[in-house]
């Protein structure tokens, strides 16, 4: 057995094996950080003679950003090595020099320089951090030196800000640090690096006394230089454990200290967790809390189960890794060991037996275990703090469905075994009293797998016992005659001693195995759900829902309102609390803590309340209550109920970004749509008016001055323009109309070409410069319109052909009969509309790009256009003549045939 066990660690960890092959499937390049405590280590001119020293190997490497910041000695080593010019972009009047991707990635080096990874790229670069631009590269194949400081690191980020007093807003995520190859720590002391500012080697010395004074202070450069040590460490010690897993080294790996304490049902186990604290952080080591489940943990009493819970949720406050496993092994020291050389643990803490010595010699010992089979791991044996006796508590008869389970089992141990002896009495003549015993064992099996350990025992000594009676001589006595059945009468106790042993531990893995699935099974349906819900209530009742079906409790679901907390949702449905219920939840939301029913704070509430938390904080507060007496949850329940409002609050906090996001866009529409309307109310207002008010003057101040056709030119100036602010102001009343429902359309039987030609009267001064041309097939239906609607949708695309199409071309009007349709077509010969613009032309203040001689518009016409069109079941689309020469714009309308057609051309 000890060398099996032994095999089973010489092979390869899949875990690691999994995590290299993750790895490379991932990445193409290579990623190398030059990783420093602050600004002035000396990560680039590290990174730059790394560099020098590869393009002596012949490696082609070439720069694509690097910052010297004015420094002689940086700028001496970026001398001979090949620099990809920057790409400049324009930002509020200044040329930002940004690196320029698609001439790297063209270029494709084997190495690419590129400094300050946490940098934020201009506006209308193509990503916008620089980090995106190194991983664009490194899925390029092409490796990638560049540098960070450890203050830029997104985990860090708090952890600075509580040092240095300074925000860092520029952040590079964890992963990225994650995914590079290569880590290497550029370190001096404070000491030199604040001698460094004060020489004006990192900044200018009006900037480098502020540094002094704030930053850059001792005890600040201290405390980042710890923090770089440390990422560093763990990143390699991460690595160095993932490689020999993968190579199948058994542990432990003395790199790094590692604390693993072993929980139990002991009273003791929270006195061992807080030991534990003290030894990691003596040791400056991460640590793990373990518990195994057994088939003797399907038998611990709700107050052992409840001491195992506590333990392990103390070691998460004091910053452990929890985790419980099942037992896979025959011994639990066994699974300890394994799972101690598979992660890499080095000091394994655990608490003194108080089992008497002829419980150790039978079942043997933990401890002991440990001890032997630890090898390089050292073993804590800690005897922990002795408690108080508890106070006796009344005697508790036990339920009437224990009992009753108990009395089945029994029974059916019984059952099991008359049955064996009625069918070896029946097989005896066939088969012999050497085989009778094994029709015995299949009902002692059979116990095991239904009852487990304690029914197959009894049914063990019975089948024994049964089997001396009836089959070995003399018959019908408890005496055994001769020596040979003797032995087999022993050895067949022995057997069904073993098998049921066996079988009874096989029946409890299997029963935790089923337990743990079902669960698993439950969580990941309710996890499907979620991803499914777009809406907060859906997710509100979703989640009440699952909590209340799988424990069996009445639940409520209280979110922030208004500076409180309010019940968004409950099953059953609830919509008030009583006051200590709201008091509860309120600390709980307030605090981040349980409250309520079975927690330390307000427990006389009806129910508990418990915090529904993400990484950005509390989103809200579960609650949950129901008849039964006692605690509400046993410690199972407690860490299914943890699992399904975590899973609540991720899924509530991913609806509120959505919904962040949906604002952000409406808020970005609106400004867009604001920022439109300031320009065409800059311009299409005060060009009007400039144009009044100077004929106006004109005519005011030199009146007498002016012959006729002057005098007439001036006033035909104030009204064209007065008529174009009167349009530009119709305009905004029709979109604002359209936009709050207010208009409504009066359709009725009319012909198309009388609309057509009033629109053509209307519009004789835009089109003067213009040659129009309508056409109508014979037989067209009358329309079923709004004859004041239709003429101004006419108008609007006939204003738009003015402008754009040049002097003296020509438009045309043409309609025709389409089905049950009519269909009204104008076309332009201008130089058409943008493809990327035929649909976007429809939005409002949206104009496509035109030449200086184009007239100025508002960007409302055509999208009041479709506005209208659309009010009156018709629909309009943009598109381009197919001889390449204009815009054409096609209207359709529901035909009337309530009168007679007519036949109308002109």
């Amino acid at each position: 057995m000890a060398d099996d066990t032994h095999a089973e660690h010489k092979r390869p960890s899949p875990d690691a094996l999994l995590e290299i092959s993750r790895r490379e499937a991932h990445r193409c390049g290579r990623l190398k950080i030059f990783l420093g405590a602050a600004p002035g280590v000396g990560k680039t001119y590290e990174m730059l003679r790394t560099a020098r020293a590869k393009i002596r190997e012949g490696v082609d490497v070439v720069a694509g950003v690097v910052e010297t910041h004015g420094r002689k000695e940086t700028k001496a080593l970026l001398r001979n090595i090949e620099i990809i010019p920057p790409r400049q972009i324009e930002y509020k009047g200044k040329l930002l020099d940004e690196l320029d991707l698609d001439a790297l990635i063209a270029r494709r080096p084997q190495i690419a320089l590129v400094d300050e990874l946490a940098h934020t790229n201009a506006p209308s670069s193509r990503h916008p951090k620089r980090y995106l631009d190194v991983q664009e590269l490194l899925d390029q194949g092409i490796d990638v030196y560049t540098t960070v400081n450890i203050q830029h690191v997104e985990s860090l980020n708090e952890v600075v800000a509580q040092i240095t007093g300074v925000r860092v807003r520029e952040t590079v995520p964890d992963s990225i640090l994650a995914r590079a190859d290569d880590v290497e720590l550029v370190d001096i002391t404070p000491e030199d690096l604040i001698q460094r500012l004060k020489e004006g080697r990192v900044y200018i010395p009006e900037q480098a006394h502020l540094a002094l004074e704030n930053f850059f202070s001792p005890v600040n450069l201290t405390a980042l230089r710890e923090l770089a040590l440390r990422q560093t460490a763990e990143r390699v010690d991460e690595q160095l454990v993932t490689q020999l897993r993968a190579k199948a080294m058994s542990g432990p790996w003395a790199a790094c200290e590692r604390v693993l304490v072993c929980i139990s049902d002991d009273p003791r186990s929270a006195g061992l967790v807080r030991y534990a604290k003290r030894a990691a952080d003596r040791l400056h080591a991460p640590w793990t809390a373990l518990t195994i489940e057994t088939r003797r943990s399907l038998r611990l009493s709700d107050e052992e189960r409840n001491r195992i819970a506590e333990a392990l949720r103390l070691a998460e406050q004091l910053g452990a890794e929890t985790l419980t496993i099942p037992g896979s092994s025959r011994k639990i020291a066994d699974d300890i060991i394994a799972y101690a050389r598979d992660h890499n643990v080095t000091q394994i803490i655990i608490g003194k037996s108080e089992r008497p010595r002829w419980f150790e010699i039978l079942n043997g010992s933990v401890v002991h275990d440990l001890v032997r089979q630890s090898a390089d791991i050292s073993v804590h044996v800690i005897s922990g703090q002795q408690l108080p006796a508890p106070q006796p508590r009344p005697a508790v008869r036990a339920a009437p469905a224990a009992r009753s389970n108990n009395l089945i089992a029994y029974t059916f141990a019984l059952a099991a075994v008359t049955v064996a002896l009625g069918l070896a009495l029946l097989l005896k003549p066939w088969i012999g009293v050497e085989s009778v015993d094994l029709i015995f064992l299949t009902s002692v099996i059979a116990v095991a797998v239904g009852y487990g350990l304690l029914p197959s025992l009894v049914a063990s000594m019975l089948g024994s016992l049964t089997y001396n009676f009836f089959f070995l001589p003399p018959l019908y006595t408890f005496t055994i005659s001769d020596p040979k059945n003797v032995a087999a009468f022993v050895t067949f106790a022995i057997v069904a001693i073993v098998v049921s042993n066996i079988a009874a531990r096989m029946r409890s893995q299997a029963v935790i195995a089923v337990n743990r699935a079902s669960t698993t099974e439950s969580l990941y349906g309710f996890s499907r759900k979620l991803a499914g819900i777009g809406t907060l209530d859906d997710v509100l009742w979703a989640t009440a829902f699952q909590i209340a079906s799988m424990l069996k409790v009445r639940v409520v679901l209280l979110l922030p309102e208004n500076g409180g907390i309010a019940v968004k949702a409950g099953y059953p449905p609830e919509d008030t609390l009583d006051d200590s219920d709201l008091a509860a939840a309120t600390w709980a939301w307030m605090n981040d803590r349980p409250a309520g029913r079975g927690a330390d704070t307000l427990p006389g509430s009806q129910r508990l309340f418990l915090p529904m938390h993400t990484d950005r904080g509390v989103v809200g507060v579960a609650g949950i209550d129901s008849d039964k007496p006692g605690p509400l949850l046993t410690p199972d329940q407690r860490r299914l109920f943890d699992a399904l409002i975590n899973q609540g609050a991720l899924a509530i906090e991913r609806v509120r970004l959505v919904q962040d996001i949906e604002q952000a866009k409406r808020t970005m529409e609106t400004e867009r749509l604001r920022a439109a309307l300031l320009t065409s109310l800059s311009h299409d207002l005060k060009t009007p008016l400039a144009a009044i008010l100077g004929a106006a003057s004109t005519m005011r101040d030199v009146s007498d001055k002016l012959d006729d056709v002057s005098r007439r030119e001036l006033l035909s100036t104030v009204i064209d323009e007065s008529e174009r602010l009167n349009r530009f102001i119709a305009n905004l009343l029709d979109m604002t109309k359209l936009e709050a429902g207010a208009v409504a359309p009066k359709p009725e039987v009319h012909d198309v070409s009388e609309i057509v030609d009033a629109t053509l009267k209307r519009a004789k001064k835009i089109l003067a410069h213009h040659r129009v041309q309508y056409s109508s097939a014979a037989g067209n239906p009358q329309v079923r319109t709004d004859p004041v609607l239709l003429e101004q949708v006419l108008f609007n695309i006939l204003d738009n052909a003015a402008k754009y199409a040049p002097g003296g071309t020509g438009i045309h009007i043409r309609a025709w009969q389409d089905y049950d349709q009519l269909t009204l077509q104008i076309s332009d010969e201008g130089p058409g509309i943008p493809p990327a613009d035929l649909e976007r032309i429809f939005d409002k203040f949206y104009r496509a790009h035109k030449g200086d001689r184009v007239r100025a518009g508002t960007g409302l016409g055509l999208p009041i256009a479709r506005g209208f069109v659309e009010i009156m079941g018709g629909t309009i689309t943009a598109a381009n003549r197919t001889d390449g020469h204009g815009a054409v714009f096609t209207i359709t309308l529901p035909a009337g045939y309530e009168s007679e057609t007519l036949d109308h051309a002109a």
